[in-house]
């Protein structure tokens, strides 16, 4: 029985991308939106996201595990190091190493775990390039889940994913219809009945490479350029940020 659902990880488990004015820190997210439908199966359900935009995997274990443990979770969400993926150098290896630590302490407690791959970024020019290592960081998510019998979501597989329009404009975090894409996945996942429906976009509208230019140089003028300025100046987009839901609480209706 899913009694105590704690979220943890950066902005894909915050919520960002998915605004949401009514909700805390202004966002809602997939994580909420699984949240309202395990507390319709459970009324009694707690609810905790201690995710934060912008934290690194080792930030995000050395923040939120403990507390998440302390919390006492029978079910645990556990995302990081899409941020990692986005620097220059990075150690793979060693990342997975405190990854699979760290989900292993989480598995101990006997809590399920569910854990998630990188979507593949095959069709955006930016985010092609990283494919390589982004494929080596699912290996170690998918050994990584099999060795401490965590769920996994499989997000490399969600074609529907590689639609533009599953995106924010930032083209980093996923809007309103990804969140609800990976909610429904997590669901189902999980084996939970539920009603979501997932959203139906219909064809892609032709784009000629004109409007594909104008669109990357707005992308670049309004989102790129100031999170290079952040990263020259040491700075990250959750600085000023703290967990939306630090403690675990009631769901009701979310937003």
């Amino acid at each position: 029985m899913t009694t105590r659902f704690v979220a943890l990880g950066d902005s894909f488990t915050e919520g960002v991308g998915d605004d949401d004015p009514t909700c805390p820190n202004g966002v809602r997210g997939w994580a909420d939106r699984t949240a309202e439908v395990l507390a319709r199966h459970e009324p009694d359900l707690g609810y905790a996201n201690l995710a934060v935009r912008g934290r690194l995997l080792r930030d995000v274990l050395a923040e939120q595990v403990g507390p998440a443990l302390e919390l006492r979770p029978t079910l645990v969400t556990l995302y990081a190091g899409g941020n990692d993926l986005m620097r220059p150098k990075i150690d793979l290896d060693a990342l997975a190493e405190a990854y699979d630590d760290a989900v292993g302490a989480l598995a101990a407690s006997g809590a399920s775990v569910v854990l998630f791959t990188r979507v593949d970024g095959v069709e955006d020019p930016l985010f092609r390039r990283m494919r390589g290592r982004t494929a080596i960081y699912n290996e170690h998510v998918r050994l990584i889940a099999a060795r401490h019998g965590a769920h996994l979501v499989d997000m490399w597989a969600m074609r529907v994913l590689r639609d533009r329009r599953m995106w924010a404009a930032d083209r980093i975090h996923l809007n309103h219809n990804g969140h609800t894409a990976i909610a429904i996945a997590v669901l189902d996942e999980l084996g939970v009945s539920h009603d979501v429906d997932p959203v139906d976009l219909g064809p892609r509208e032709p784009v000629d490479r004109r409007q594909q230019r104008a669109q990357t140089l707005r992308w670049a003028r309004e989102h790129a350029a100031p999170w290079v300025r952040r990263r020259l100046r040491g700075e990250s987009s959750g600085d000023a940020v703290t967990p939306k839901r630090p403690e675990l609480s009631p769901v009701g209706r979310i937003g």
